[in-house]
């Protein structure tokens, strides 16, 4: 199905349609709604996300990756702001990203992603009414640098573990449904609710390194999930507490980018080896926590806990390849030989 000439096609008409009928609103939206002065004041969020929505269709994490830190380290809006414009912006550049897979076909991991959509669906939603309202804004910082320095971290030491899995070709399903369920319920609980993002960089993780899916796969699996739970918080977040007028000022600039961006992305991904883009997503990742800490002049005992958060995110990551590792050695020591 996925060799055939129709799905190599690298803009299907599905996808085209879907495109023409986007900026049709978004236009009718910007311009006829009378927000074309602001999203051109904001001109410097739609260069941002330019880079963000590529980042959210080629890489394992959102747009919310340049989103976040754009908007809370540059612009010096709360980390409140920076969550709500995250899965704003995301529920659009994700959305044209996802519609672009599946029109083109691309494989999916829909074993781990409907029971992780599943859990999202429940926990994203929890997290964003309880859990990120009682959340200190300093806190919400270090958790996303932390996080995302951990991961880049991670990138690199297990960069080949990541581009080149060894497959396991006895799958489980019910362990692959479970891990799932407890990737989005977790994820969107205690990362996305609170930073907007970072569910999909751990589907991507678990994805590969445990489940052991080829990193393409891994990469339109994550874009999938944070796509859902990317609407559902931004749902939630407007039936609770409304989205304040700085994230629709952003969005007004930034949205029209992401619809494409985000797809374009996603052809990357497909296409060109996939290391470059992570390689150069890490250095990202461990640049913008240098630059939190030296904005937010972070030391002691905060700077201390952080380093600490970030060692055990990192070995937390190595944890599960070794995992993936072990399940390996016992299934093929379980098989029969001759």
């Amino acid at each position: 199905m996925i060799d055939s000439p129709k799905n190599r096609r690298l803009f299907p008409r599905t996808f085209l349609i879907w495109i023409a009928v986007l900026y049709a609103c978004l236009g009718g939206l910007i311009v006829g709604g009378g927000h074309l002065e602001t999203a051109l004041g904001n001109w410097p969020m739609a260069i941002a996300m330019a880079l963000g929505s590529y980042i959210a269709g080629s890489t394992p994490m959102g747009g919310g990756t340049i989103g976040f830190p754009v908007l809370v380290l540059v612009f010096g809006e709360s980390a409140a702001i920076g969550r709500d414009f995250s899965f704003a912006i995301q529920a659009i550049g994700m959305t044209s990203a996802s519609v672009y897979i599946l029109s083109r076909r691309l494989p999916v991991a829909w074993n781990v992603v409907i029971p992780a959509m599943i859990g999202s669906a429940i926990g994203t939603p929890i997290g964003v009414v309880f859990l990120a309202p009682q959340v200190d804004d300093l806190f919400v910082k270090l958790l996303f640098a932390v996080t995302w320095a951990g991961f880049g971290i991670a990138q690199f030491r297990l960069m080949r573990d990541l581009l080149e899995p060894e497959p396991l070709d006895h799958p489980h399903p019910g362990f692959d449904r479970f891990i799932g369920l407890l990737v989005g319920f977790g994820g969107g609980l205690f990362i996305a609710s609170i930073t907007g993002v970072g569910v999909d960089m751990l589907l991507f993780v678990v994805l590969v390194l445990l489940v052991r899916v080829d990193a393409r796969c891994g990469i339109t699996s994550s874009v999938i999930l944070m796509t859902f739970t990317s609407i559902v918080g931004l749902a939630t977040n407007a039936l609770a507490f409304g989205i304040p007028k700085e994230v629709w000022s952003n969005w007004y600039a930034a949205a029209p980018v992401v619809a494409i961006g985000a797809p374009l992305g996603a052809l990357a991904a497909s296409v060109i080896p996939r290391g470059i883009t992570l390689g150069i997503v890490s250095i990202l990742c461990v640049v913008q926590f240098v630059a939190f800490c030296a904005a937010e002049r972070i030391s002691g005992w905060p700077l201390a806990a952080s380093l600490i958060a970030l060692a055990m995110i990192t070995g937390g990551f190595s944890l599960i390849n070794h995992w993936g590792d072990r399940r390996i050695r016992r299934i093929q020591g379980d098989r029969p030989s001759g």
